[in-house]
């Protein structure tokens, strides 16, 4: 997709001007990326903020609250 231009010259120098155009984007595409969006920073937010091992929902393993602990002490999510 080409940008419309127009062409002004003056003596032996062109000035090239770009006309800026809007972009229509399709709601069913807008519609997943928000869907997509949603889900991952709900995945994020459970990994960093509230999965905390004893009530973990992958075991009884701590390693997932292990690898974001100082990512959730830095955001403010308290975890002792």
């Amino acid at each position: 997709m080409s940008t419309p231009m127009s062409l002004t010259t003056t003596s032996s120098t062109a000035t090239v001007r770009t006309v800026p155009t809007t972009v229509a984007i399709p709601l069913s595409k807008s519609a997943m990326w928000l869907v997509t969006a949603t889900l991952l920073a709900l995945a994020v937010y459970y990994f960093v903020g509230i999965e905390q091992g004893a009530t973990s929902i992958f075991g009884s393993s701590s390693n997932v609250h292990e690898f974001v602990h100082d990512a959730r002490h830095f955001i403010g999510f308290p975890c002792h």
